[in-house]
């Protein structure tokens, strides 16, 4: 049976620096509120999460500093590019969330925005701790052999 790929379940944006910079102990799946000139940009790939993060506050849970880019339709109904976004989870994942942040040195990073198969824009978050410099050397230093590794062995066949 071949799985016919879903033209609503894309990926939209990708933190990658995120796996470099932190080491992601646990995901999260959550859903984010948006309005609807937010969520036509994203259907044309206009956004960034590179430089977010999620933090517990108010009582709920936020996404900070994310780009979606203006639609351009919406002229003066439109969105602020870079406002606070509403991040919804259960009660019991929130409480979790504001544990793991209370404890040294932990933060919550957005790792993936995509629209999943019903269409709904959904956000990944892992709950990380801070890479030192010295663990960042050997995450890449790591790679750098994996890679190395892989073209000896395609070269000796």
């Amino acid at each position: 049976m071949v799985k016919i790929s879903d033209p609503n379940s894309k990926l939209i944006a990708e933190n990658r620096r995120a796996r470099f910079d932190f080491a992601i102990e646990d995901d999260i799946e959550a859903g984010i509120m948006l309005l609807g000139s937010e969520v036509k940009s994203l259907r044309n790939g206009g956004s960034n999460i590179a430089e977010s993060y999620a933090s517990v506050e108010d009582g709920g849970l936020w996404l900070i500093n994310s780009y979606i880019a203006p639609y351009q339709q919406a002229k003066t109904w439109g969105h602020e590019e870079r406002r606070k976004r509403k991040l919804l989870v259960s009660r019991k994942e929130l409480a979790r969330l504001w544990n793991a942040t209370a404890r040294e040195g932990m933060t919550i990073v957005p790792l993936k925005m995509y629209f999943n198969e019903r269409g709904m824009v959904k956000l990944k978050i892992g709950i990380a701790k801070g890479k030192k410099n010295a663990d960042k050397r050997e995450t890449s230093a790591k790679r750098d052999w994996d890679r190395q590794k892989a073209r000896l062995l395609k070269q000796n066949r």
